[in-house]
Order: structure tokens, then sequence, then C-alpha cells
């Protein structure tokens, strides 16, 4: 099972949520719960690149006692810069110039492509277990992210809960009474890009009208824009997707697009 995060502030929860929250602060992206031992958490921190897009500036991790911080093509473990790839204590780190890959011997996988996407899988043992932007992973959407008792949240106020509180640092929570706008005048676009003849074997492996809507607030975000970030990061997500379900999506990168 797996949690991801890319582009324009998109999440999709281990239970199959998909939703849009547009913090700047430091987050708990995903954290085992358990009030005994934890044995692992994934914070992350995104800011606006110079293009105004936005990218995660740097992931911290704790594997059991070890400390992981990353940012592009820099690994900082326990303090210390490493090179890669390291091997200490059941987590194994690799990376090239694209992704960052870490395994820990626990029951996880990261895989961040230093700019704007993050994928963490976890072992089912950590079923109903987790916290965080990535959800308690009980297999049943809404619930406990979205729902919990009597009361309702929605995604701006369920990402605010998740922020890491640090004494200096001065980072504004997104309003919570902003609505998405609705982006119907992107639909054809968007799903003609993602129904093209290179997904064919991703059709019936994901949910295609969630990647639609992702990519037509992509579209939105950009007011029409056409640079690569607003077209191609869902797509992109699309493809890892795909590839992680089992299938092989076709080459859909071209010399004029993305």
């Amino acid at each position: 099972y797996v949690c991801s995060t890319w582009g324009n502030n998109h999440f999709k929860t281990f239970d199959g949520d998909v939703y849009q929250f547009p913090g700047l602060c430091e987050y708990n992206f995903v954290s085992d719960c358990r009030e005994a031992y934890k044995e692992f958490s994934v914070h992350i921190q995104r800011a606006l690149n110079s293009n105004g897009h936005p990218e995660i500036q740097y992931i911290l991790m704790k594997i059991k006692d070890i400390m992981v911080y990353l940012k592009p093509n820099l690994v900082v473990v326990d303090g210390r810069i490493v090179k890669t790839p390291y091997y200490a204590s059941g987590v194994l780190i690799e990376s090239n110039e694209i992704y960052t890959k870490i395994y820990a011997k626990l029951g996880l996988v990261l895989m961040w492509n230093q700019q704007d996407a993050l994928m963490v899988e976890l072992d089912n043992k950590f079923n109903n277990h987790t916290c965080g932007l990535c959800g308690d992973y009980n297999g049943i959407q809404i619930y406990n992210e979205f729902i919990k008792g009597d009361a309702s949240y929605n995604s701006i106020t369920y990402g605010n809960m998740q922020k890491i509180s640090k004494p200096n640092s001065k980072c504004e929570d997104p309003d919570e009474t902003q609505a998405l706008p609705s982006c119907n005048e992107h639909r054809d676009e968007c799903q003609k890009l993602l129904t093209s003849p290179a997904f064919a074997d991703c059709r019936l492996r994901l949910n295609l009208e969630m990647y639609i809507q992702a990519c037509m607030q992509d579209k939105c975000a950009c007011n029409g824009k056409d640079d690569s970030f607003c077209l191609c990061s869902t797509i992109s997500e699309y493809s890892r997707q795909c590839s992680h379900a089992g299938g092989r999506p076709g080459e859909w990168r071209t010399q004029s697009f993305c």
C-alpha cells in the first residue's frame, strides 16, 4: 500500500482518498502512531520554487533511532553527510540524479524524485497504526481522516492538524474556508492525456477519475500557463502509480511534451 504526494499539493492516502493541501509548514507525512515505541516518522516541508510551484524542500525521517535528513542531492544521517549507497542498522539509502530511495527492514520504502513527488510504501503490519497526511491506513476511505466521531473536516483543516509545531518557525496555515474551483473546462484535455494509448495498461489498475480531477486542478492553478509542471506532474504520478500497480505505461513523453 502506497501513500503519495505530488505536483500541485496533491495527496493520496493509504486508504485511497485524494485531496489537495497547499501548506508550507513542516508536516507529519506519515508516522507510526502507536502509544508505546514508534518505529518511524516521516516529516516533509514544501516551499515555492522560483517559478512559484510547490516543491518538497526537505524530508526528515526517523527510523527507530536513526535520523535521516534529505534535500535534493544531499543525504545526512545522524548529522553527518553520507555517500550513497549507504547501509546501516537495517536501513539502505540509494540515490542518483533523479531519485532518492530508502529501504527500511522494518517494512517501509520511501521514494522521492528530489522535486515534487514523494511515495511511501508500508508493510500492512502498520494497518490502523499510522497518522499524518497519509491517514490512518485502516482500509476505509474518509473515516478518521475527514470524518471522526461526529466531526467532519475539509482537507485544509485536516492538513493543518498535521503541522509539526516548531517554536521559532513562522509559517501561516492555509485558509480553511477557501473553496476549490470546479475547473470543468479542463476535463476533456485531461481525460485525453490520461487515456492516451501509452496508458492502455493502466486503465483497469487505477482510479482514472481521481487523476483527471487532479489534472483539472493543476490546469486551473496555472491559469492557462503552459508550463510543464501544470501538465506533467499528475501524468507523471499516474505513470508511477501504474508501474507500481504492476502495469506497463508506454513512452508518453515526447520532445515537445514533458
